[in-house]
């Protein structure tokens, strides 16, 4: 195995999931909005969680 099978391996991959994707139309954009949305979100809970305590602490830089 070379990295050329790598990267035709990779293309492949892609292809696949764009055949699928396509049929979805404008369903795909609305998912990986609302994950991004939903990931920021709780990653922020969890940063201003984390703040919150380091402040208590007294560890806050």
């Amino acid at each position: 195995m070379n990295m050329t099978d790598v990267f035709n391996g990779i293309g492949s991959f892609f292809q696949w999931t764009f055949k699928i994707m396509k049929p979805m139309g404008f369903g795909t954009n609305l998912f990986f909005w609302l994950l991004i949305v939903v990931l920021v979100i709780t990653w922020l809970r969890m940063q201003a969680k984390y703040n919150k305590e380091a402040k208590a602490n007294n560890t806050m830089a």
